[in-house]
């Protein structure tokens, strides 16, 4: 170690990155999907698994999913999370997380969950218990973006 710093020593640097992604064709129709209000997914003709988030290929069958569909706009959550320490560049905690299976298709796909009180942390999981039915809300203008949409408690 450096006679300079000691272990208490803090370096504070500010990084600001920006990503450009490429989505692909699967990724990038899912997202134009978004701007419409419309949540698709691939689906395999031969397993007929429909896949949310959308796949290339079918994890049963190993073909090509070769065929697309619009996902319900309700569905039952599988597994949540309330997240209580925030990391740069979030949401400020606590948040909700839910990895929720939407109507008509068989895998899950994870999101916010908006519109429950989050200061008693206890009563909020029993309310995102596995089983619970919720229904996808769209912000106002869609941009293709996976922040496009978040769940809400269905009741």
């Amino acid at each position: 170690m450096s006679k300079n710093l000691t272990p208490q020593s803090v370096i504070t640097e500010e990084v600001t990155l920006r990503y450009d992604y490429a989505l692909g064709e699967v990724a990038g129709t899912f997202m134009d999907g978004l701007k419409q209000r419309k949540i698709l997914a691939t689906r395999c003709s031969k397993s007929g698994m429909v896949y949310l988030p959308p796949r290339a290929f079918c994890e049963r069958s190993f073909e090509k999913c070769d065929g697309w569909i619009e996902a319900g706009h309700e569905g039952v959550i599988e597994a949540s999370t309330v997240v209580l320490r925030g990391f740069e560049g979030s949401r400020p905690p606590p948040i909700a997380v839910a990895f929720v299976r939407l109507d008509g298709v068989h895998s899950a796909i994870a999101n916010y969950v908006e519109g429950l009180d989050l200061s008693d942390t206890e009563r909020a999981m029993d309310r995102l218990a596995p089983g619970t039915r919720v229904r996808v809300q769209f912000v106002p203008e869609p941009q293709g973006r996976v922040t496009d949409f978040y769940f809400v408690l269905a009741q």
